[in-house]
């Protein structure tokens, strides 16, 4: 794209600049090697979808923190809500001096989550921790020890996250041993259904292969729960067949097993409704949330079903900084930003804008296998068109070029072939037809070695 029609994006053709590279220096000399970076940008200011880095450039933010930035950076009233409680007070620990807050926030998820029935809900720290502590929770009410999740499924990176998710590098290669009574079942890629096989029989044939799991691997009598995103996230945004989530939700019931869904990223409006579940017409007895819960104030929550939150005694799941009083009062602001503005509908506009535009441009890259996704959860996969192999090296490639021209993008998928998109949700419809432009212009030079005009 002419720089001269980049209405928000402005990169130096130096990037990265002289701070950036001193800072680039110290980190390398402080900071361990495992923790990685996708992109070498060093922010100094971030509003809305925008990022300001230390060398004054400014790129259009399409990974939002990961899917932590559904209500923008910086949203004014969330700001203004930390600031209050920062003045009040910090951390007391709930396990020692109680606040308002939390119980607030655990009132409002009681109320706008999935499920119509009593809930309570246990404030944590991060997604990984709201998975351990679903796990346990469902352990001790049940009895059982077993727990499921599916191929190409990401839990987190401790111990039990490890253990439940499926990607072997980066995230478990030499960190064993796992923890045990994890079973992996298989999971649908839709993109890849046996040829001649529709849609219906395909999400059917599915739900077979989950019901005779139970048969050839984990006896639902040991099993405690079952643990899915209802769209995978790391593992490159795959939209499962509705009937598969319901099946297997039903399955559960069937045979005693809690169902946990994972929202962490899916939640708070991404998928084009609040939470994933409601798409899917299931009411989990557990659900796990982090990321935009409170638009980068480092909470988590477990929210359940009343009878199956109290099954521990007091002192068996908690932890000093959970629901830190912070956390709550931003997640707090979110919930009515969220509510105030619908962003769960412009989660739909945004994702109807992304398919369309990389739809339009199948025709002329036949690399692009698939453009997918749910709401504004949307994915596009890159394949060889003749070999079918993933093609890793093509979007590394497009991820890089895109943010030495001005948008912040993120890879996924177990194999790297997949660009997802994680936009704020208050994206104006300007800024976010520049950042595709951009993606768009970025694959052209990749492809086809030279400019495309884009329109």
């Amino acid at each position: 794209m002419d720089d001269k029609r980049k209405k928000f994006v402005s990169v130096s053709a130096d990037f990265p600049g002289p701070n950036t590279l001193a800072l680039l220096d110290r980190r390398k000399q402080y900071v361990p090697n495992g923790v990685g970076n996708t992109t070498p940008v060093f922010v100094q200011k971030a509003q809305g979808a925008l990022i300001l880095d230390v060398d004054g450039n400014v790129f259009l933010d399409f990974a939002g923190a990961i899917g932590t930035m559904n209500a923008g950076h910086c949203p004014p009233e969330v700001v203004l809500a930390v600031q209050k409680q920062a003045e009040q007070y910090i951390h007391t620990c709930f396990h020692v001096a109680m606040y308002e807050p939390y119980v607030a926030l655990a009132e409002k998820l009681a109320e706008i989550t999935p499920g119509h029935f009593p809930k309570k809900t246990i404030l944590l720290n991060s997604g990984a921790e709201a998975v351990e502590n679903a796990v346990k929770i469902a352990r001790k009410y049940t009895g059982k020890p077993g727990i499921v999740s599916f191929t190409r499924g990401f839990h987190g990176r401790t111990l039990m996250g490890m253990s439940l998710t499926s990607k072997v590098k980066p995230y478990k290669f030499k960190m064993g041993p796992f923890a045990p009574a994890t079973y992996k079942a298989p999971f649908p890629y839709p993109l890849h259904r046996p040829a001649g096989m529709s849609e219906e029989d395909y999400a059917l044939f599915c739900v077979r292969q989950f019901e005779d799991f139970l048969y050839t691997e984990a006896a639902p009598e040991e099993l405690a729960a079952v643990i899915m995103e209802p769209v995978q996230g790391e593992g490159g945004f795959i939209v499962p067949p509705a009937a598969f989530v319901k099946g297997v939700y039903d399955l559960c019931r069937k045979n005693n097993i809690l169902f946990i869904a994972d929202e962490i990223q899916t939640g708070y409006g991404r998928t084009g409704e609040l939470f994933a579940s409601t798409i899917f017409g299931i009411e989990p007895d557990l659900i796990t949330l982090s990321k935009s819960l409170a638009a980068g104030v480092p909470i988590s929550a477990v929210t359940g079903r009343a009878e199956i939150m109290d099954a521990p005694s007091p002192g068996e799941i908690g932890g000093t900084y959970g629901g830190s009083p912070l956390g709550c009062a931003a997640a707090l602001a979110v919930i009515e930003k969220m509510e105030r503005e619908n962003l769960p509908a412009r989660a739909r506009s945004i994702g109807q804008t992304i398919i369309s535009f990389f739809s339009g441009l199948m025709q002329q890259y036949p690399e692009i296998a698939e453009v997918r996704g749910l709401g504004a959860m949307c994915a596009v996969e890159f394949l060889d068109p003749a070999t079918r192999k993933p093609l890793k090296e093509l979007v590394s490639r497009l991820v890089q070029a895109c943010y030495r021209s001005g948008v912040v993008l993120l890879s996924a998928g177990i194999h790297g072939n997949v660009i997802r998109f994680l936009t704020p949700l208050v994206i104006t419809d300007d800024q976010l037809q520049e950042g595709l432009d951009i993606i768009a212009e970025s694959l052209a030079l990749i492809v086809n070695g030279e400019a495309a005009e884009i329109s």
